[in-house]
């Protein structure tokens, strides 16, 4: 599930919505298998919630400017 870093700087509100979407599915799924049994990535949810959070952000700047 490691996902490469991408410039969220240059995407539409569109498309951060869907990448949104797409980072908690992931989280979502990431906490229901971790239930179940050890992670190997134990920092695997820390960078999805950091991920989540940059996505967050540009979103709120992106809105403010209009």
């Amino acid at each position: 599930m490691a996902k490469k870093k991408e410039n969220l700087k240059g995407m539409k509100i569109d498309e951060l919505k869907l990448k949104l979407s797409d980072l908690e599915k992931d989280i979502r799924v990431l906490r229901f298998k971790a239930q179940g049994a050890r992670s190997k990535n134990v920092k695997e949810s820390v960078t999805l919630r950091k991920q989540v959070a940059r996505v967050l952000t540009e979103i709120n700047k992106s809105s403010r400017k209009f």
